[in-house]
Formats: C-alpha cells, sequence, structure tokens
C-alpha cells in the first residue's frame, strides 16, 4: 500500500493538526482505498479558527481600500488558472468526477475571482427620501464580520467560489468548512491562497463532522453569517443552531430541476440534454434534471426514444462493473 498524503488545517496564516492529533481517513471512490490523511477539527480547533478570522477583521483587512482588496482576489485567479491541473486531479481522485470536468472548473471559477475583484470598488450606498427638512438619509454597505462557509463534497472549489469571492470583496473574512467526505482540494486551494500574501486569519480552512466542528462553527458567538450547501436535514440543524447566536443564514439546498421541452425543440438535442441533465455526475448534483415536463403528443414519441438512451446508459455502467475498478483518466 502507497503511503498515505498528509494534509494540515489552515487557520490563522499557520498549517496545524488537529489539537488532539486527531484524524481520520479519506477515500479514492475509483477503488474505495484510503489516500490521504486529515486532521478532525475538534471545537477547539474551530473555535481557533474563529478567532483567527474575528482578529483579522479586526485588523487591516475591512480597512484596506477595496482595489487593495482586488488584488488579492485577481492573484487567487491567476493561482487557480496555473494549477487548475493539479487543483483537477486531486479533486477527481477524493470525488471520483470526471478530470476534464474538475480541471476546467477550475479555470472557469477563476472568472469570478476577477469578477468580485472589479466589484468590490463599486459596492454603493443610497440615498433615501425623507419627508423631514434638513434631514438626510443615507445607506452604507458595510462588511459583515466572520463569515461560515460549509461547503458539500461534490462541488468544493465551484461552491467555495460562490461563497469566498463576495465575501473577500467586501472586507469580510471567513472560515470554510470543506466536507469530511472530500477535503483534500480544499487544502490544496488553501496553499495557492496562502501565496498570495493575503493577510493572516482572513481564510482559514478546516474539516471535521458535524458535531463537535459544525455545531461549533454554526453557534459560535463570532459568527455572523453562515452560508451553507448541503441537504435539508443539515439544513434544520443549521437553522437551529443559529439560534445560538442569531447569525444571518443563507441555504442552497437540493431542489427538483425541472427540463422543459418544447414544440419546437430538436428532437436529438433534447433527449441527449435530458439524458446529460440526469445522469451527469451520476446524477450526484443539486441541478440535476429531475422532473421532465413536455406536451402529450411529444410524450409518446421522446420516451421512446429516451428509453433506448436510458438501456445505452444502463449498458455501459454494467460493462464497467465487470471491469472492476473505473480508471477515471482512461475517460479523458
Amino acid at each position: 500500500m502507497s503511503k498515505l498524503k498528509k494534509y494540515q488545517m489552515y487557520i490563522d496564516g499557520q498549517w496545524v493538526d488537529a489539537e488532539n492529533n486527531k484524524t481520520f481517513e479519506t477515500l479514492n471512490p475509483e477503488n474505495n482505498e484510503p489516500w490521504a490523511i486529515v486532521p478532525e477539527a475538534s471545537a477547539k480547533d474551530t473555535d481557533k479558527a474563529v478567532q483567527a478570522a474575528q482578529k483579522a477583521f479586526d485588523g487591516e483587512w475591512p480597512k484596506l481600500l477595496p482595489r487593495e482588496r482586488a488584488k488579492f482576489l485577481r492573484a487567487i485567479g491567476d493561482q487557480l488558472r496555473e494549477n487548475a491541473e493539479m487543483l483537477g486531479e486531486i479533486e477527481t481522485i477524493d470525488t471520483g468526477k470526471l478530470f476534464r470536468e474538475t480541471k476546467k472548473q477550475a479555470i472557469y471559477i477563476a472568472e469570478y475571482y476577477d469578477y468580485y475583484a472589479g466589484l468590490a470598488d463599486k459596492v454603493e450606498g443610497t440615498v433615501l427620501p425623507i419627508d423631514k427638512p434638513n434631514v438626510q438619509a443615507i445607506t452604507t454597505r458595510i462588511p459583515i464580520g466572520v463569515i461560515a462557509a460549509i461547503i458539500p463534497w461534490n462541488s468544493q472549489m465551484f461552491l467555495t467560489a460562490t461563497k469566498l469571492a463576495p465575501a473577500l470583496a467586501m472586507g469580510n473574512t471567513v472560515v470554510i468548512k470543506s466536507s469530511e467526505l472530500a477535503p483534500a482540494v480544499l487544502f490544496e486551494f488553501a496553499k495557492l491562497i496562502e501565496k498570495t500574501g493575503i493577510p493572516k486569519g482572513v481564510v482559514n480552512v478546516i474539516t471535521g463532522f458535524g458535531d463537535p466542528c459544525g455545531k461549533t462553527l454554526t453557534t459560535h458567538d463570532m459568527v455572523e453569517k453562515i452560508a451553507f450547501t448541503g441537504g435539508p436535514e443539515t439544513a434544520r440543524h443549521i437553522i437551529k443552531n443559529s439560534a445560538e447566536n442569531l447569525s444571518e443564514v443563507s441555504l442552497e439546498l437540493g431542489g427538483k430541476s425541472p427540463v422543459a421541452v418544447f414544440d419546437d425543440a430538436e428532437q436529438e438535442n433534447a433527449i441527449n440534454g435530458i439524458t446529460a441533465g440526469i445522469f451527469g455526475a451520476s446524477g450526484q448534483s443539486c441541478i440535476a434534471g429531475s422532473r421532465l415536463y413536455m406536451k402529450d403528443i411529444l410524450f409518446q414519441i421522446k420516451v421512446i426514444i429516451f428509453r433506448q438512451q436510458l438501456l445505452n446508459v444502463i449498458i455501459i455502467i454494467y460493462l464497467l462493473l465487470k471491469m472492476n475498478y473505473l480508471d477515471l483518466y482512461s475517460l479523458l
């Protein structure tokens, strides 16, 4: 058995093990064998990460000019482009997603950091109408503070970008909880963030289980906002936990994404789109097209074709199972 890769958490600009030295193994779904060891964050580790983020928020970061914060966001984007192949490989090993998808996604999400870098110095307030003489009412947008970003396993780099980029642009600090099911790629990403020279404590990356790591993070009195992507059951716990600190909560949960087929749709393209929409990433996606809408007159024709497509997919899956394991890189 080859030596397992060892990761550490990124807290306050330092690479650290769990304070109690607890670790767990993360599995490669290609063969269901462990390939890396990661630290299991305790309540103390989680508190340390939040304390570091609060210290950074009380420091220079939110006081920087927006164009200065934008430089760090652009630098993160540059690091993503330069290291897309490495990030794609790590995410593929840890999650089983296709390498061509994870690599392209690392390049694509660099544009998110570019976008919010450009937006950082364009945040405006508002002058409000008021019915009192000699009084002017003005709204000003200010950073919230420490944000807890809780990321699911199935698209970690993308779903981190949608939380981290706008948070940093506004001058917030962030504690990212990487999914315990596939945490490795976010530790690699933290190494790239460190290279940008961003002030310590602005971005912290930990991983662990719901209790104590997730519970401590979502009840911590220094956390001002919780940004969560995942399932409804975990979301219920987060809502309950947020009552402890009265933090803002944003939830992005799984849905029943509809696919609509109209009369003028090109038949072959429609069927291919329907098939890819539900079977892409083995259907393990919050935007999997799990509901299909079409007119009755189209239904009988298209369902016959779809059944054939489905049969083809089943045959492919059967053949791959007969191989005992799937070489992901053979699918490039």
